[in-house]
């Protein structure tokens, strides 16, 4: 290994992007602890990424519902691995064209390893039960610890890569660039109190930044990490100071968000439909009805269209309408027109006319849908100079923008609202709630104490270790759910308790939840354990 490799390890080069969180010195082989394969800084970024339990994990994670041992369900894991040659191919298209490349290196730069890394930890902080787990654990963390940063994938993610992952050389985090910290901040902000002024103070707010409509007061309805991380937020993003605004992804972040985009938008819809969920007659019937009815179904009262959400073209037509309140920068009815077009032609009439039977004919009609969409969408991708606070500068053309609003509408109107799947996800929050609850006992239990698992135990150490230090050096960070300051010994314990079960039960899989709860519960007849969990 040259001087040059050294420095760039070391985070000494010239380039800020490869400075590392920890600033610490070059750590290889036996002596350091720690020994990184590759000589490129953002190589080994992307080593040490895919080396985490953390990354391993994500194949035992829901992506929509759980494939129940089939594998033919897309997976948390298998999903970050396409995703990640998605934002790939992106960032070397981006470096292939002399004018994107050196609009890309005004912005702050675009590697594709970083692009890559990025998209393979975007969902390391993904919980049992995907999203729906991500939304039992926010409310949990805000109603009963009083956590006002509640639970965020996102932040999460974050907060795996700089904090709880021990694989990095100092055993907090995992030691990465700038670079890949950055990227992996979908959403830059904090949820109540970073930037200033927040984005969601904006006039039109990034996508995320605003409240949820189900949550007034409660901050951004998205955000990429917790009051914990604020620093690491901080000097992530010092390298890009002056370059784009300090609510706005950086161009590699930008990459994978629309990498992210493009792969939800097909491999699930693929999912579905080889399982027999996705059904060419209710789907057919939106589409055509919509497209026969334009006239008539954009001349309807809101209020009318919103009485009976199941009427075939009503879901069509709202959707059309919420991407005007939201989107109205690129939003355009003619490119949405025949986004519908083709999407009904090339999804609807084509593939799901027929069932997947497991043929070699139906298996080349699945594999030439993905390939052709792919390619499509990845060709529509653009970087721009300046954009709307809604977008990134890497972003889809128009034609490729409207098509996969209307792909994700199908993958959402005809699977996430389906009662089947609703049922089982109330199963799923049940669940775990009452493994919260069986933990926060445990960890109350004075005569048990001696014996909580020892992942648990360090998280509370850890736990409490930062948000004293927030209580002493930064006490305008340390609020709760209500708003009101947190002080005294008791309050920042209870907050540390809360962000300690909660990263606990977040690290574990679907599988590794409910037989931990079955253990806690009496209902397990065997001794159990799992190093990674006990």
């Amino acid at each position: 290994m040259n001087e040059h490799d050294r420095r760039q390890i070391r985070g000494a080069d010239a380039d800020p992007r490869t400075a590392r969180r920890d600033g610490a010195k070059e750590q290889t082989g036996a002596e350091g602890g720690y020994s990184d394969l590759a000589t490129s800084p953002f190589r080994m970024d992307r080593d040490r990424i895919v080396a985490s339990p953390f990354f391993a994990r994500l194949g035992g994670v829901t992506q929509v519902v759980s494939a129940g041992g089939s594998g033919l369900l897309h997976n948390r894991l298998t999903h970050s691995l396409k995703v990640a040659q998605v934002a790939r191919s992106i960032a070397e298209r981006i470096q292939a064209e002399p004018d994107t490349r050196e609009l890309a290196a005004k912005l702050g730069g675009c590697d594709p390893d970083v692009a890559e890394a990025a998209a393979l930890a975007h969902d390391l902080g993904h919980p049992p039960f995907g999203h729906l787990g991500e939304r039992v654990l926010d409310r949990i963390a805000r109603h009963r610890y009083g956590l006002a940063d509640g639970f965020e994938g996102n932040a999460q993610s974050f907060r795996i890569m700089t904090t709880t992952d021990v694989r990095g050389p100092s055993a907090v985090g995992l030691d990465l660039t700038a670079a890949v910290r950055a990227a992996v901040l979908k959403y830059p902000w904090l949820r109540l109190h970073f930037p200033s002024p927040h984005p969601g103070e904006l006039p039109i707010p990034p996508r995320g930044a605003g409240e949820p409509e189900d949550g007034p007061g409660t901050g951004s309805a998205k955000f990429s990490a917790y009051s914990t991380e604020l620093d690491d937020l901080v000097q992530a993003r010092a390298p890009y100071g002056g370059r784009i605004e300090a609510w706005q992804q950086t161009v590699e972040a930008s990459v994978m968000d629309t990498a992210d985009d493009i792969a939800y938008a097909i491999h699930d819809l693929q999912d579905f439909h080889r399982i027999g969920v996705l059904q060419h007659a209710s789907v057919a019937t939106e589409f055509g009805r919509w497209t026969a009815d334009i006239a008539t179904l954009s001349s309807l009262d809101t209020s009318e269209l919103g009485t009976d959400r199941r009427r075939p073209g009503y879901s069509l037509e709202r959707l059309r309408r919420r991407m005007h309140a939201k989107d109205g920068w690129i939003v355009d009815d003619e490119a949405f027109i025949q986004a519908v077009h083709r999407v009904r032609n090339e999804l609807v009439d084509d593939l799901l006319a027929g069932p997947f039977d497991g043929s070699i004919e139906a298996e080349q009609a699945m594999a030439s849908f993905s390939a052709r969409w792919m390619s499509r969408l990845v060709e529509g991708v653009q970087v721009a100079p300046s954009v709307s606070t809604r977008s990134g500068h890497v972003l889809l053309a128009r034609a490729q923008w409207h098509e996969v609003q209307v792909l994700k509408f199908v993958h959402r109107r005809f699977v996430l609202l389906r009662p089947d799947l609703a049922l089982h996800q109330r199963g799923q929050a049940s669940l775990l709630s009452t493994l919260v609850d069986a933990l926060d006992a445990w960890l109350v239990d004075r005569d048990e104490a001696s014996r909580l698992p020892r992942r648990l135990h360090d998280l509370v150490e850890l736990a409490h270790e930062e948000y004293a230090a927030l209580a002493a050096h930064a006490p305008e960070l340390l609020v709760g759910a209500t708003g009101e300051p947190v002080s005294g010994a008791d309050a920042v314990h209870e907050l540390a308790r809360g962000r300690a079960v909660v990263d606990f039960v977040a690290s574990l899989t679907d599988r590794q939840a409910v037989t931990l709860l079955d253990a806690l519960s009496g209902r397990s007849t065997q001794p159990w354990s799992e190093s990674f969990v006990l």
